[in-house]
């Protein structure tokens, strides 16, 4: 048995490891597949789900702390895809409806946080305007 992750632990072992944050990126993307903004764009690029998730996990175990088992250009991917603010809103707001529903709050706060870093690079990145106002979620 192992001993209980402590707060100085990293967030990848604070959320249980790998097969916690595969079951919060399931339930999210099913809800990203259903959203009216941001279903169809997924719905245009990705063929086979299970291995998205997967992909998914990887950049995500590696951004908390855990296993870096990701590569490839993430940020490029995203560029010829025409995003906008309401893209990454739409995204944001799920991903931290999801974080807050399925983790302890420490640990949702921190991964919606770390989300939205990455959204505010991802932006610069391709080309989208830092937004104004209320955070997703908030």
């Amino acid at each position: 048995m192992t001993a209980p992750a402590t707060p100085s632990a990293p967030l990848f072992d604070r959320l249980g490891g790998r097969a916690p944050l595969v079951q919060l990126l399931k339930y999210f993307y099913a809800d990203v597949r259903q959203h009216a903004e941001i279903g169809p764009i997924f719905a245009a690029h990705i063929a086979d789900w299970p291995a998205h998730i997967e992909k998914i996990a990887d950049f995500w175990s590696g951004v908390t702390g855990g296993p870096a088992l990701y590569s490839g250009p993430m940020p490029f991917k995203h560029q010829p895809l025409g995003l906008e603010e309401r893209h990454f809103q739409a995204w944001l707001g799920l991903w931290a409806r999801h974080c807050r529903a399925r983790l302890a709050p420490a640990e949702a706060a921190e991964l919606i946080a770390v989300a939205e870093m990455i959204g505010q690079r991802l932006r610069f990145m391709v080309g989208v305007p830092p937004p104004t106002g209320n955070r997703p979620g908030d």
